[in-house]
């Protein structure tokens, strides 16, 4: 790899910018980086890709990565398919078209036809399907696109027999869905303040209205159904319930894990339908399952932190009976389809799919292919099969139909691949963190491949937000081990494998934890026989980029490769930025001082040492990041740049017109997994 002396690292844009954190005096060098469309910012990321280009281009491996690449993701892939009315639908991928199509069908198995191929919407293929709602007949179908990356989303409506798009329009929604009226006269959306036309990737996203568009009519004269201007950080999710009669709102602060849920009855129509309070005490997770006959099913953990399901009175809520009681393993899901419950559990952060009656009575298991994740679940109370994706490490998502009456099982379609995979395997093992926690660690390989103390190993984590990480199948994973590698995932603290005490115990005050189990996983790795520290490289996206920058900072030495992949990386300041003032629930808040004293201590931004020996460090964004803002990774670039005493470079890719992720064409994919593989074999070849 190219050596630190033979790269002149681009001279960021600087200041002398010191802050006052309650008495703590904070310099911030690199802020004007903060600015992604000022001119010297600019001229910075078209140098620092330069520079990239010259290291990765160079690198010998990345064209038959690359190809490869293609090759893996040239794979037929289909979401589970869900009815409405007599009509089916389904997200398909041919395997290189930049995004998914919508498709519709006679049945969950026909060919059908494309209702909508949003990559003739964009000769880029950066337009995407962010979310699809179909009405109740299966007649229309609202969608919402969203571009270059943004989590805004604009919503179309389509007339399904004919495929003409009506002229009903909708902009500025963002973190909600859609939920048609039984009437099939229009549909409720949340919608936020029309921003600043040179401030629409910088809006602090607060003051959600959620609204009600008629067809035929003006967006602009949508009536607001509900919005809380005293409380402006809220956002609600609404759904109708499958009887057309109940508006099922769920509101949530950002990513707090309490929720509440408030409702409104559709009988007489959405003007005389008042939002009401069900469960306003936010004391809890609250997920809607169904509602019916005056009855709504919910997921919950409430005086249960494994999950439960609760049956509520919608004239009583404050009597819940218990249908599903707590388990030893974490409730995730729960679908009603086919008049029984299917729940799906974490086992050791690996999916298990249980059927259950309304009344509670278990129903019995429904036997999975083998160790691996449940993706996409679709059904109806009334229909007989509950349909869904199954991946593991190893392989694709396949559809399966589980007929609710009796658990059985059926593939309804599985893609042709250019690999067996029974060629890998996968086995768990748990490892002891520094204070005697058990950490689950999946590793996967290709069969032949044995412990000799050299495997170059890939270690992914995540840890936060209550999200559960386990098998999950990546191309670049799979490149990954088919050229010898070993692939290591763990489910830290601070994600949702093993309920609300494990999401407590990596979250606020506890934060260092996940760090802490993440070291102890390169640590056991280095001792187990399979690999040693210069061979291990570690990487991580969004809450994971915190993870990996965390974990250089703290523990330079244990780790012989990183990619930080669109990190939050100044804790600082992230609360500043769009929707960053919505993860206090998991960082807390630097204008707390207590709460500040703890992000100063792992904020990736401000434990950069100089005279440091960093490993070979790859930084990753894309400069239209709308969720973490790209000035995160500019600075934490910048500052281990100027402090790197090593010979390990330190380079940054950022995408260009490109988001946090989230709808990011093929083409794009394959060439930032090729940059990714490519800089992690030569970091570690280096070893």
């Amino acid at each position: 790899m190219a050596r630190m002396t033979t790269l002149q690292y681009p001279t960021a844009p600087t200041t002398d910018q010191v802050d006052d954190f309650h008495g703590t005096p904070v310099a911030d060098p690199f802020r004007p980086l903060e600015e992604t469309d000022a001119p010297a910012t600019r001229a910075w990321i078209a140098a620092e890709n330069a520079l990239t280009r010259h290291v990765l281009d160079a690198a010998p491996s990345r064209p038959a990565i690359r190809d490869r690449l293609a090759e893996l993701w040239d794979v037929a892939r289909a979401g589970a398919p869900w009815r409405r009315g007599e009509r089916w639908f389904q997200l398909r991928n041919t395997g290189l078209q930049d995004q998914d199509v919508l498709w519709t069908a006679d049945r969950p198995d026909g060919d059908g036809r494309v209702l909508l191929d949003p990559n003739r919407l964009n000769e880029e293929g950066t337009t995407f399907l962010a979310a699809v709602d179909v009405s109740e007949s299966g007649e229309l179908v609202a969608c919402a696109t969203s571009d270059a990356g943004s989590d805004w989303r604009t919503w179309h409506v389509r007339r399904v027999s004919t495929g003409e798009e009506l002229p009903d329009r909708i902009t500025w929604s963002k973190f909600s869905s859609a939920a048609w009226t039984g009437d099939d006269t229009g549909f409720f959306y949340g919608r936020f303040p029309e921003p600043p036309a040179d401030a629409a990737y910088d809006a602090p996203n607060r003051h959600m209205q959620l609204r009600y568009h008629r067809l035929g009519t003006g967006a602009a004269d949508d009536p607001v159904v509900f919005e809380t201007p005293g409380e402006p950080e809220w956002n609600f999710e609404p759904e109708v319930s499958d009887e057309g009669r109940v508006l099922v709102v769920t509101v949530q602060r950002g990513t707090d894990p309490e929720t509440r849920i408030f409702v409104a009855d559709l009988s007489r129509g959405v003007a005389a339908a008042p939002v009401r309070p069900l469960l306003d005490a936010a004391d809890a997770l609250y997920e809607h399952i169904a509602t019916a006959d005056g009855t709504m099913y919910l997921l919950t953990d409430r005086d249960a932190p494994l999950g439960r399901v609760i049956a509520v009175d919608l004239d009583d809520p404050a009597h819940p009976r218990e249908i599903v009681p707590e388990s030893g393993d974490t409730l995730e899901r729960v679908r009603l389809v086919g008049g029984r419950l299917a729940a799906v559990y974490l086992h050791d952060a690996h999916h298990r799919l249980a059927r259950f009656e309304l009344d509670g009575r278990h129903a019995g298991d429904v036997a999975l292919p083998a160790i691996g994740t449940i993706v996409d679940m679709a059904g109806r109370p009334e229909d007989p099969e509950l349909f869904l994706t199954f991946v593991t490490f190893a392989s694709p998502a396949s559809v399966l139909a589980v007929r609710m009456a009796d658990g059985s099982v059926r593939e309804v379609s599985r893609p042709a691949l250019a690999w067996d995979p029974a060629d890998f395997v996968t086995e768990q093992v748990f490892v002891p963190s520094g204070d005697g926690t058990r950490i689950p660690l999946f590793l996967s390989h290709r069969r032949d491949v044995a412990p000799d103390g050299d495997v170059p190993t890939l270690l992914y984590g995540y840890g936060g937000f209550h999200l559960a990480l386990g098998p999950s199948f990546r191309a670049e994973w799979l490149a990954w081990m088919e050229r010898g590698g070993l692939l290591a995932v763990g489910s830290l603290r601070g994600g949702g494998e093993y309920g609300r005490p494990w999401h407590d115990a990596g979250r606020l005050a506890n934060k260092q934890n996940v760090f802490d189990d993440f070291a102890a996983c390169a640590r056991w790795l280095a001792g187990s026989g399979w690999t040693r520290t210069g061979r291990i490289g570690i990487t991580g996206r969004s809450n994971g980029g915190l993870l990996v920058g965390a974990s250089i900072t703290q523990h330079p030495e244990l780790f012989g490769a990183a990619v930080a992949e669109v990190g939050v990386m100044d804790m600082l300041r992230f609360h500043r930025f769009t929707v960053g003032w919505g993860w206090t629930s998991d960082y807390g808040s630097p204008d707390d001082p207590d709460q500040f004293r703890t992000l100063l201590a792992y904020s990736p931004l401000h434990n950069v040492r100089p005279g440091t020996a960093y490993p070979p460090t790859l930084v990753t964004t894309g400069d239209h990041d709308d969720r973490v803002v790209p000035g995160h990774s500019f600075k934490f670039a910048a500052a281990l740049q100027a402090a790197q005493s090593g010979e390990a470079p330190v380079l940054v890719r950022v995408d260009t017109d490109a988001g946090h992720g989230l709808g990011k064409p093929v083409h794009k994919l394959i060439d930032e997994r090729a940059d990714v593989l490519a800089f992690l074999e030569l970091a570690l070849d280096r070893a």
